[in-house]
């Protein structure tokens, strides 16, 4: 028998509105919109759409400062999914989400109902999706909880997406020791839609009927928004019941199923239901309307006996859609589900009264005004006017450059970088990842960007996801302005235009002051990169209380950048070395700067700044350079310069063409500089792409450069079974400091995280 086997009949009590996570000033709010006490259904309600995952109560007014707009954008955030044109019939659907909490208490299913709930935000817009991304942070590597986390997201993942048959193409995965308690697990997908085939998720046309297609309601994941807005600790972990379950086959279907009655039109508006389920896909899709709707509780298809109107309400059982569908057509839906084996229902309809109102057994157990619900600017919607205030462990976080060791072996520090967790090769995770289906992968899992070709027409789609959570920690500002610039230099280096973002922000608690400002800070200096790039936010996810007994994870704004590759030629580069014999070039300029870096971290045991600084009108040079050289068939290969500095990526450079069945191809490397050794080899100085070119063409490429003010320095070449690099530095003597077979590169790179997958 349920615990809430009683819900109507349940006294509200000040025990019980804690329970629902509820502020007594929020209760307060509830009693002034209702005129009365809540009932137990309505508590819930109120409870889901408040929290923090549903409402955005904390983030909002920051949200706010992002750019939403550009010639690009079709729809921004507000929707399941943001679009994006590409001057064709066709648009671009894309979005990241967070499932941090599920996944830190049950990792397989946790991640695999994540990737579930991304994949159907694409299709509910009308977009067939065509490629999946994942970004992972998990804590030390040797640690057991950090294997039992890893295997079981990874395999998560996995079995979502292959059983779906969408590519998981490109991600990042990450360790450090703030995550050890609450892994972080950002699930993002892009699809593509006929413009003319793209729905929204309203729900308007007076008397047309609502109905619930997929998956029957079970009683998993009750209360998962709330469970997802509060910190990490042995009795949240407990709540096992908020935690989903996957069944990828079923959406399979829905997938199938959804773009059909899109094709037909015999819908309105369909969503979702994800997060709080039932609840948020009703009242959200009355608010986008600006209508109410009216739902019947012994109407909708369950599979548990017993189950009332709370229950049903808040449940998140996966694989569920609720639809408006247009007068006189419910036959035509039922037998479009029909035809894929699945069920439709129709438990409601569109009213007048703008509220969202629930029937059981006859009787009003629910009866809620939809705007105090969903609407941020309503005067009794529990927004949040927090102030943040600098952290107090940023007052000694800056490092003196004289006060570090230049280590004398640097071969032995690379041999040490290539082998550590965050640089080390992660081809045991994303191998378990079918990459190749669909057939539309032009760059695989290993470069700086994937890139997606679309077939029959003269664009190629290229997309990458990145973050420091290490800079964005030391210095949130920096940190975040680094995030776009690395996630729009990714797709530079693959020869694409970056055009518009997501981004999952991930934070811990933003009650605490200093949480806050983090987030504040870091959203600033993404707000100026975007700006700057001129790449609009278009979708998102914030995802707070990322907290876990050691305490807060690092800030972590993950960005989620896509950008096209146009013209008939659909020209593009990889990041490794192509042939033997061509000049390396270094576009940008090195600096003596080791803050914050791989190297200070793994070598000198320091986690400290500053951050590297970054200017975003050399970026944007750089980056411009490197597309202008790919698209002129100049640039042969190119890669950014980041975890690890020069030597690391100039390694990173040989190697990598391994693991798609290309030979590794050495090179030898002069540097001429008055910097630190480390700072010239480590240093992760921004805004540097490694490229190649025919000998023949590095006039073409010096005038591209000259053209958009940067430096473009001839560095060495390609060839051989080596990496060696040579140094001009105080002395004068020319002086070989790294000489080191690739087979070693390979072999210790590919150990190193490897063994623990």
């Amino acid at each position: 028998m349920s615990k809430y086997n009683k819900a109507n009949d349940l006294e509200i009590t000040d025990e019980l509105i804690k329970e629902h996570g509820l502020k007594p000033g929020e209760y307060k709010n509830i009693l002034t919109i209702l005129g009365r006490k809540p009932t137990f259904v309505e508590l819930g309600i109120f409870s889901a759409m408040w929290s923090e995952h549903c409402s955005y109560k904390h983030s909002k007014p920051t949200l706010k400062k992002f750019p939403h707009k550009g010639k690009f954008v079709i729809q921004g955030p507000g929707e399941n999914a943001g679009i994006i044109d590409t001057g064709t019939d066709l648009a671009v659907a894309f979005k990241i989400e967070s499932h941090n909490h599920p996944s830190a208490v049950e990792p397989f299913q946790g991640a695999a109902t994540g990737v579930g709930g991304i994949l159907r935000d694409i299709f509910t817009m009308g977009a067939r999706p065509v490629a999946g991304l994942d970004s992972l942070r998990f804590g030390n590597p040797e640690s057991m909880n950090t294997q039992r986390l890893m295997s079981g997201v990874v395999k998560g993942i996995a079995f979502y997406g292959n059983c779906m048959g969408v590519p998981t193409v490109a991600g990042e995965t990450v360790f450090e020791d703030s995550y050890e308690d609450n892994c972080l697990v950002n699930a993002m997908t892009i699809g593509i839609v006929e413009k003319k085939k793209i729905i929204k998720a309203k729900a308007s046309g007076l008397g047309n009927s609502v109905m619930y297609i997929g998956a029957l309601t079970g009683r998993d994941g009750i209360h998962g928004a709330t469970f997802a807005s509060a910190e990490l600790s042995e009795e949240t972990a407990e709540n096992r019941s908020s935690v989903q379950v996957a069944d990828p086959f079923m959406e399979k279907l829905l997938l199938e199923a959804t773009l059909e009655l899109i094709d037909k039109k015999i819908m309105v508006g369909i969503q979702d239901m994800g997060a709080a389920g039932l609840t948020s896909s009703s009242t959200e899709m009355a608010f986008r309307g600006g209508v109410g709707i009216e739902l019947d509780m012994d109407k909708v298809p369950k599979r548990e006996k017993g189950m009332n109107a709370y229950e049903i309400m808040l449940s998140e059982s996966q694989e569920r859609m609720l639809l408006v569908a247009k007068k006189g057509r419910e036959k035509q839906v039922e037998k479009i589900l029909n035809k894929w084996g699945l069920h439709a229902s129709v438990i409601g309809k569109v009213i007048k009264k703008p509220n969202v109102i629930i029937i059981e057994k006859g009787v009003v157990v629910a009866d809620i005004p939809v705007y105090p619900l969903t609407d941020s600017n309503h005067p009794l919607f529990p927004l949040k006017k927090q102030k943040g205030v600098k952290p107090a462990y940023l007052k000694d976080i800056d490092i003196e450059l004289d006060d570090v060791r230049i280590p004398e072996d640097l071969e032995a520090v690379l041999k040490k970088l290539m082998a550590c967790p965050n640089i080390a090769s992660k081809s045991n995770i994303w191998e378990q990842y079918d990459h190749m289906v669909q057939t539309n992968t032009v760059i695989l899992p290993g470069s700086d960007a994937a890139v997606i070709d679309v077939k029959d027409r003269d664009f190629m789609i290229s997309t990458a996801v990145d973050c420091n959570g290490r800079y964005v920690y030391l210095d949130p500002f920096k940190g975040g302005k680094i995030a776009m610039a690395e996630s729009a230099r990714n797709v530079s280096c693959s020869g694409a235009e970056p055009v518009a973002f997501t981004n999952c922000l991930n934070f811990g608690n933003p009650e605490d002051p200093e949480i806050f400002w983090q987030f504040e800070k870091a959203v600033e200096g993404m707000c100026d990169a975007a700006k700057a790039l001129k790449t609009p936010v278009i979708s998102g996810n914030v995802s707070f209380y990322n907290e876990g007994p050691g305490g807060a994870i690092y800030p972590t704004p993950v960005v989620g950048m896509v950008g096209y590759i146009t013209g008939k030629e659909k020209r593009y580069a990889k990041q490794y070395f192509k042939d033997n014999n061509d000049v390396i070039v270094l576009l940008g300029q090195t600096k003596n700067e080791i803050g914050a870096s791989e190297y200070l971290k793994v070598v000198h045991g320091i986690i400290k700044g500053p951050v590297p600084d970054i200017d975003m009108k050399k970026e944007i040079a750089v980056q411009k350079t490197c597309r202008q050289g790919i698209k002129k068939g100049i640039i042969k290969s190119a890669h950014d310069t980041s975890k690890g500095g020069l030597a690391v990526a100039l390694a990173e450079c040989c190697i990598t063409g391994t693991l798609h069945g290309d030979k590794p191809i050495g090179a030898f490397i002069e540097l001429q500089s008055d910097l630190r050794l480390d700072a010239l080899l480590f240093g992760e100085t921004q805004s540097r792409i490694i490229v190649t070119v025919d000998r023949a063409n590095l006039p073409a490429l010096r005038k591209i450069a000259a053209k958009n003010r940067i430096a473009a320095s001839e560095i060495g070449k390609t060839g051989g079974n080596r990496l060696m690099i040579n140094t001009d530095w105080a002395s004068k003597k020319n002086c070989e400091k790294i000489n080191i077979l690739l087979d070693e590169l390979i072999e210790l790179w590919s150990k190193g995280v490897n063994k623990y997958v």
